[in-house]
């Protein structure tokens, strides 16, 4: 809680940090901000309620049972670029409370952040010896942290194929004991949208979801699934919303779209683009204002999720249309992907939506609204599959991954009923 103060109280110098280390505009800086102070505040809530102290239990034959919760030892956080203070922050906060010691590796490309933030715990009285600031690359420090046998957990939120790395790492760790991985990973995030859909609200939403924060979210919608009967005037809604995108430099006010976090990250987009033929295009931003690492948000149709072999972490929003009795088709491809991270649905249809709720296998499903902005303790985030092991962030179930649990059992009849145990010197 005093953390969160600090927070607060160093707010622009944050946001700042954030618009010039991160690359965000400033409604997303406003939001970072806001929501690693929601994280210090919620996990400390949950602390109080949860580890306050045993919990007595009465056992089946009038034993007195104690449970109770502690920390595993040492936890390593390693955290990414995207959200370099929300989720940096949400992971160490969460590792603290529980009773551990941690270690925060922040992604390379965001290191004054988590500097910064690191900081301010330590201000606010997290002692400095269990909280410890190691900035690096993921190959050398990374790499040091999930290989040494006196990390007892680590807490990664990344790609998938660093995810699966880690898991590696830690399970070849000679003569240790088994440790904890907690991983929220990447997706190949979809929208269903069927035609009785309100197009406007679409629009706004496919638009908020594929492109704000220049794609750079984890929950970013990656593929919209259209149906057929609807696609060619949605796409032209789609197309004259693209138009009206800004995208440059992330300190001006009326920018919509900031940079890519580097150049790799940009090259990566450019090739995936170069994939597709011309006519596979169907609508680009117009052309980024001033010289920056910039990628206009792009739409692209392809036959469906197939195509896609792993997450394209970008404004690139990729289309396919369906015809109305494929939807089961569509929903068991998107499942096929392996991903399940988020998933939109837009329909005013009740047993449309409640058969892909049945149907789908992903971890947050939003119906008829965008799909990014998961707040914490009302919008538990986290998937399943290719994208992470869960427990969900920002969730009630999340500390408990970072701690053991223990009983401790009396029977009291051996002292006579409910006496004292005797105590002998």
């Amino acid at each position: 809680d005093k953390a969160a103060n600090l927070y607060e109280k160093n707010r622009f110098e944050l946001m700042a940090l954030c618009q010039l280390e991160a690359g965000k505009t400033l409604a997303d800086a406003v939001s970072e901000v806001r929501e690693a102070i929601d994280f210090l505040r919620y996990y400390a809530l949950r602390a109080r309620q949860e580890f306050s102290g045993p919990l007595p239990m009465e056992g089946p034959t009038g034993e007195a049972n104690e449970y109770s919760l502690s920390g595993r030892g040492v936890f390593a956080c390693i955290s990414p670029w995207n959200f370099p203070l929300a989720i940096f922050t949400g992971q160490l906060s969460a590792a603290l409370v529980a009773g551990n010691a941690v270690l925060v590796k922040p992604a390379e490309q965001t290191p004054l952040i988590a500097w910064r933030a690191v900081r301010l715990l330590h201000e606010a009285g997290i002692p400095r010896g269990v909280l410890q600031y190691l900035p690096g690359e993921g190959a050398t420090v990374g790499a040091a942290l999930t290989s040494d046998v006196r990390v007892d957990g680590v807490v990664f939120t990344g790609g998938t194929d660093t995810a699966r790395l880690i898991h590696t790492a830690l399970g070849n760790r000679p003569n240790s004991p088994l440790p904890h991985l907690i991983a929220e990973t990447g997706g190949l995030n979809a929208m269903i949208v069927d035609s009785s859909a309100l197009a406007e609200q679409v629009v706004d939403d496919v638009i908020a979801s594929a492109f704000q924060s220049a794609g750079q979210r984890c929950s970013a919608l990656r593929v919209l699934y259209v149906q057929e009967d609807i696609a060619d005037a949605l796409i032209n809604m789609i197309k004259g919303a693209m138009l009206e995108l800004k995208t440059g430099d992330q300190t001006h006010l009326d920018t919509d779209v900031g940079p890519i976090i580097d150049e790799p990250a940009r090259e990566m987009l450019e090739a995936h683009l170069q994939k597709f033929d011309a006519k596979d295009v169907l609508a680009r931003a117009p052309q980024a204002v001033g010289d920056g690492n910039y990628f206009e948000p792009v739409l692209i149709e392809i036959d469906g999720i197939q195509v896609l072999k792993k997450e394209v972490f970008g404004p690139v929003l990729h289309l396919a249309k369906y015809k109305a009795r494929d939807m089961d088709k569509v929903i068991d491809a998107i499942n096929a992907s392996g991903y399940g991270l988020t998933l939109g649905v837009h329909s005013r249809i009740n047993s449309t939506i409640a058969r892909v709720r049945a149907r789908a296998r992903v971890g947050n499903l939003y119906v008829n609204r965008n799909i990014i902005g998961a707040v914490v303790g009302a919008q538990p985030f986290g998937g399943e599959g290719h994208s992470g092991t869960g427990p969900k962030a920002g969730g009630p179930h999340y500390l408990h991954r970072f701690a053991v649990e223990r009983v401790v059992s009396t029977d009291t009849t051996a002292a006579g009923g409910n006496a004292s145990l005797l105590t002998l010197e």
